[in-house]
């Protein structure tokens, strides 16, 4: 298979989306951007095609995907019954990168679900992204345009990296303002719980809700929602993952470069900006300057560029979980093999 590569700028932008709803329509993949990461789109309502997203991706059957939607009117095509909390989190947060959980209604395919008989719904904030959905006229499944469990795609290159020649069309539509996955919130029951932190915070559910809101483990049984059972986001290298505050996990981490330099290792590093002097002999990464929200931006673009290098080990600064920390760290703790508190 070739797979197009459509730009959205400039006087072509109208006619690529329109290509790309068409395929997407037929039953054809497109990757295209939002604002978290780029998704691996197909028609919710096409079985073969969804199928085929499970196929490409190589991502386990029993891990579900998330429907993306228009217009919050087509949430009551998908779910079964909708409470008050959707319309009042939809006020505040959407268009925007919050999905949430609902019933599904018959209309939805198991194969969706991954058997559950939930589906998520998210309503994304990205032009691209919005305008496809409405070419379309049919909600789409994305999950993230990536081979399973490698890291997210933020750029149109990462994607191709992945998935050329396997889909039909990626929609070029530059890097992802935020850069990594959407918030999915559970409101099947009375208390709404966050199955998978992301860009929006549990510290904002809880401002507009006026209560206390609980992140759910990491299952071992069927996921309620992606990222909670599989390894994910991680690159070719074993991660190293230093937890702790910022100084002393900077020194630990030097010196764990220093024993694998010494072992003959090609060593990557990932921290923000101003550590890059202390770590000049190694294949260093930064992460910005601006705390856990730049790192956020530009963690997976960094685990591609490392596995570009072929270092065989990445170590990564931790940050504070703190607003869209909390996201950050579940991608880093979910990418590492290996964690050191100091």
């Amino acid at each position: 298979m070739k797979t197009k590569f459509l730009k959205t700028s400039g006087p072509v932008r109208a006619r690529n989306i329109r290509t790309a709803a068409q395929l997407i329509r037929g039953g054809g993949l497109v990757a295209f951007p939002t604002e978290t990461v780029y998704g691996l789109g197909a028609s919710t309502f096409s079985i073969r095609a969804v199928k085929d997203i499970f196929r490409v991706k190589g991502r386990p059957q029993d891990n579900p995907l998330i429907v993306h939607v228009w217009s919050l009117d087509q949430a009551w095509i998908l779910a079964r019954s909708i409470p008050v909390m959707f319309w009042v989190l939809a006020e505040h947060f959407l268009p925007g990168p919050l999905t949430m959980v609902l019933k599904k209604s018959d209309r939805v395919s198991d194969v969706v679900t991954a058997g559950l008989d939930t589906v998520a719904i998210r309503f994304p904030d990205h032009p691209i992204a919005r305008a496809l959905l409405r070419e379309a006229g049919v909600p789409i499944v994305a999950p993230s345009a990536n081979l399973s469990g490698a890291p997210s795609p933020t750029t149109a290159q990462h994607v191709g990296e992945d998935l050329d020649g396997k889909i039909a069309a990626i929609l070029d539509g530059g890097p992802c303002k935020i850069g990594v996955e959407s918030t999915v919130l559970d409101i099947t029951h009375r208390m709404p719980v966050i199955l998978r932190p992301g860009g929006v915070t549990r510290e904002q559910l809880e401002e507009v809700l006026h209560m206390r809101i609980r992140v759910a483990r990491t299952t071992h049984l069927r996921p309620a929602s992606p990222g909670m059972k599989y390894r994910h986001y991680a690159p070719k290298a074993e991660v190293v993952l230093f937890e702790g505050k910022a100084k002393p996990a900077l020194r630990a981490m030097k010196t764990y470069a220093e024993q694998l330099s010494g072992k003959g290792m090609r060593v990557g590093v990932m921290a923000e900006g101003p550590a890059g002097a202390a770590f000049s002999k190694y294949h260093f990464v930064s992460l910005g300057t601006s705390g856990a929200a730049s790192a956020a931006n530009r963690l997976f673009d960094a685990f591609r560029t490392l596995d570009r290098r072929n270092v065989s080990a990445i170590l990564c600064q931790g940050f504070s979980e703190e607003a869209i920390g909390s996201a950050l760290m579940n991608r880093l703790r979910k990418a590492a093999s290996r964690r050191i508190r100091v």
